[in-house]
């Protein structure tokens, strides 16, 4: 059963998807953010070329912003296919005594992201875009927030409540 995310408080939620099955939670971190990240991601690297390229004289043009958002896709979209073809697939049947060795990759990878996200946050001074910007400007700043913020929710979802449930902690 999915759950209203947009009215509940997080420790809320959190109790409700600790309680809820992993199909149910898994169900929502696709829908919610993996096909969600594909569309972002997609606008905001056209946004990221466009701002680069009509204001490359500006002095706090966000230079390189659209090639790291791209880098970012590409190993978002990567790890989100092994996601999908591996590791949910393993847990929707049970689990398996391995499965601890996707989920610490996975995590591996979610510390990267942290990684990428305190890069993505130089690139756009924490989201703050120049008195002057343009509103492409603006929306190209609102979006990596809104992509910051989502990557950071879903990896919290699956670091602290769905790989748990498969990985006790030592």
């Amino acid at each position: 059963m999915p759950f209203d995310t947009a009215l509940a408080p997080e420790r809320i939620l959190d109790d409700a998807w600790a309680e809820a099955g992993p199909a149910a939670l898994i169900d929502h971190i696709l829908r919610r953010y993996h096909e969600v990240h594909r569309a972002q991601f997609l606008k905001a690297i056209d946004l990221a070329r466009r701002v680069e390229t009509v204001h490359q004289n500006h002095p706090r043009c966000p230079r390189g912003l659209a090639d790291h958002l791209a880098i970012m896709a590409d190993h978002l979209m990567s790890h989100q296919g092994r996601e999908e073809a591996v590791l949910f697939p393993m847990m929707l049947a049970g689990g398996h005594p391995m499965i601890r060795h996707p989920v610490a990759r996975m995590e591996e990878e979610h510390r990267d992201v942290d990684q990428q996200l305190l890069r993505l946050a130089t690139l756009t001074t924490d989201f703050t875009p120049p008195e002057d910007a343009c509103g492409s400007w603006r929306a190209l700043y609102r979006g990596c927030q809104e992509i910051a913020e989502d990557l950071r929710e879903h990896m919290r979802l699956e670091n602290d409540i769905l790989f748990p449930r498969f990985v006790p902690a030592a």
